[in-house]
């Protein structure tokens, strides 16, 4: 179930960036009070490789205008990318990748909130 989370600044710059970029699915997992991996989870789909990749460089971009280190694997992968921010860290996948790893499910009980602002019916 969509929460509203109470800290939404922490991840609203790489959602601008991955809206920017038509990511889809974009979801912002609320981890605080859950686990010390990070304090935010933020998946978003791409429809191919090299949107994928597209993706991936606007998250890197958008770490580095805040000055945030981070580091990134699976830069081979066509399924799951993840660039980890420390307190924040975003998980890229394909189509195919997304329903494989099912995060959503995993984390299904913390507070979440979707941004779907290009893959939402206009009516």
């Amino acid at each position: 179930m969509d929460q509203t989370l109470d800290n939404f600044e922490d991840v609203s710059p790489l959602v601008k960036a991955l809206e920017e970029k038509h990511a889809e699915e974009i979801l912002a997992l609320d981890l605080r009070r859950n686990t010390t991996i990070a304090d935010f989870f933020v998946l978003a789909t791409a429809n191919s490789t090299t949107h994928l990749q597209t993706l991936q460089d606007a998250v890197e971009e958008a770490f580095e205008r805040q000055s945030i280190s981070y580091r990134r694997e699976g830069d081979e992968s066509t399924k799951w990318r993840v660039v980890d921010g420390g307190d924040v860290v975003v998980h890229l996948f394909s189509r195919g990748g997304r329903d494989f790893y099912r995060l959503e499910r995993i984390w299904g009980d913390v507070p979440s909130k979707r941004f779907d602002s290009f893959s939402q019916d206009p009516s």
